[in-house]
């Protein structure tokens, strides 16, 4: 599966990208969120407040209850404002 990262995310993670295998058991946006700060220190800093983490699966805003079977690509990144 494709992660995309935007902002402070990239940016404490150090990738723009990367390809994963997901275990079975991660089947949410909220699952992958908690596994993804499971594997490294990078991670950890960058989902240490999933709370404000928004996602994108394919290009579409979910909640992270949302289930990622089928999901081409998930994006990742902060709280936006506009004005």
């Amino acid at each position: 599966m494709k992660l995309i990262y935007f902002a402070w995310l990239r940016e404490r993670i150090g990738l723009t990208e990367e390809v994963v295998d997901l275990p079975p058991d991660v089947r949410t946006i909220e699952d992958l969120m908690q596994w993804l700060s499971e594997r490294d220190e990078a991670h950890a800093h960058a989902f240490g407040n999933r709370r404000i983490v928004r996602a994108a699966i394919d290009r579409r805003h979910v909640k992270p209850a949302a289930s990622i079977a089928g999901a081409g690509e998930i994006a990742f990144f902060p709280p936006m404002t506009g004005g």
